[in-house]
């Protein structure tokens, strides 16, 4: 039961309740909970949600945590979610989400050293139908950002590019979503040079891997495109990640497998009437006696040339590809680009926004405004004339990389952006502080986050 602290509970409540919900340690704030044993009654759990007139979706969230975890501790297989009023079916929603974020294992290869995990399945619902269904597409959207987070969380010597095309694949067939794999020798040879470059030092070749979603009726209407950075794994090439900054980089897909589990979310709940097309640019990053180099240069098939400075500034590169993809073939209404970018979005707004950089303010707010809701928070850095003028090469139009690393985050936007078609809405997202949690609290465990996932969803639901 969810207990605000200025609302008293129902007179028809168990005495039990009524006087547990009285307790001293408990007041109805939020983050506390009790419990209480009615006679010939199962357990009651009340969790406190805080003022009634300030209760939103992310305290709804923050309740579904604290009673998740409740669960889990004492093993419950069932659960019925009761309060006294639930007028936003957003409020339900929030907390299915909660519930099945929470509920994600990442111990994804336990082995004979391990002990087996013992948590039974838990079945959820309420006697209200606002709340029970609210429920239902939560733990929905919850299941495909953990679709995400499993990906992410595979290691690099099973989830390479092919392996991230099949998990595509199997996805949309599931859903009756069209998919198409580009080889990096189609690219290459239709001049999208950055996936095939970045990814020739690896005996895993790179791929375009594309999903589309399209309503009845829609087939020649402009698509939503959803771009993902998808480095399967990341070694710096040639400018080596040094010391311990190579381990973890299997998480430098995250964009692409949240630009995936956002196809999945589309179809199975949001269902909005416009097209929408994903595209994962998909290469791993590795060393070999064919490995791109510091000084080469690169044509892309826009005409944009390219000084490599640093094989570690390799997403924007593969993004590149994406991004013209996006305005030269899918003609698109507009563009969204998901990527753990760089270092310096993680030193300028650590783990709690996302970095969004936009050549539309409207897009810009309407995703801002989604994640707000969400709680996948983004917080908007400047795009400007100067940047531009820092990026450029004495050899070539651009580098990829500044070396002296002024305004780090914005340098990678910057770049990406001249790949973008004058007058197309584009918007850039760096997750690379927010696709992972190193603890565990909240909704959350260590490890992935699948952010963007459901920014992107209710971005569609409300645009789309």
């Amino acid at each position: 039961m969810g207990v605000f602290s200025d609302r008293s509970l129902p007179a028809t409540a168990a005495s039990e309740v009524l006087m547990a919900s009285k307790r001293k340690e408990f007041s109805g704030k939020e983050g506390q909970w009790t419990e209480a044993f009615p006679a010939n009654m199962p357990r009651i759990l009340l969790v406190g949600l805080g003022e009634f007139a300030a209760f939103n979706e992310s305290k709804a969230r923050e309740a579904g945590a604290v009673a998740g975890r409740r669960l889990a501790q004492v093993q419950a297989r069932t659960a019925q979610f009761e309060m006294d009023r639930w007028e936003d079916p957003m409020w339900g929603r929030a907390l299915g989400e909660a519930l099945g974020l929470l509920a994600w294992n990442p111990m994804l290869y336990p082995g004979a050293a391990a002990k087996p995990d013992t948590r039974p399945d838990l079945t959820v619902f309420s006697s209200n139908e606002t709340l029970d269904h609210g429920l239902a597409d939560g733990i929905a959207l919850a299941e495909a950002a953990n679709f995400a987070r499993t990906l992410a969380q595979t290691p690099p010597n099973i989830a390479n590019p092919a392996y991230m095309a099949e998990a595509a694949r199997e996805m949309a067939a599931e859903r009756n979503l069209k998919v198409d794999v580009l080889s990096d020798e189609y690219l290459l040879a239709a001049g999208y040079v950055g996936i095939a470059t970045v990814g020739r030092a690896s005996i895993n070749s790179g791929c375009l891997i594309r999903i589309e979603y399209c309503p009845e009726g829609m087939e020649d209407t402009a698509p939503v495109v959803l771009v993902g950075k998808t480095i399967t794994y990341d070694t710096g090439g040639l400018s080596l990640k040094i010391s311990g900054a190579m381990a973890g980089m299997k998480v430098d897909k995250a964009g692409g497998c949240a630009v995936l589990g956002a196809m999945r979310a589309i179809a199975d709940v949001v269902k909005p009437n416009v097209r929408v097309v994903g595209l994962l640019t998909a290469a791993e990053n590795s060393v070999s006696d064919d490995a791109y180099r510091p000084d080469d240069v690169l044509t892309y098939s826009n005409g944009v040339t390219v000084e490599v400075t640093n094989t570690d500034a390799e997403g924007r590169l593969v993004l590149a590809d994406g991004l013209i993809w996006a305005c030269d073939r899918e003609k698109a209404k507009c563009i969204v680009d998901l990527a753990t970018l760089t270092g310096g979005v993680v030193v300028a707004l650590g783990s709690t926004f996302a970095g969004i950089f936009s050549t539309d303010d409207q897009l810009c707010q309407d995703l801002t405004d989604a994640g707000q809701a969400t709680g996948e928070r983004v917080w908007r850095l400047p795009l400007d004339q100067g940047y531009r003028d820092m990026m450029k090469s004495n050899v070539a139009d651009l580098v990829n990389s500044v070396p002296n690393r002024k305004a780090h985050p914005v340098q990678g936007a910057t770049f990406l952006s001249f790949f973008v078609n004058e007058g197309t809405p584009w918007a850039h997202i760096d997750i690379a502080g927010t696709a992972g949690n190193d603890s565990d609290k909240g909704m959350f465990v260590n490890g992935p986050t699948g952010f963007g996932v459901r920014l992107l969803a209710r971005y569609l639901e409300n645009h789309g």
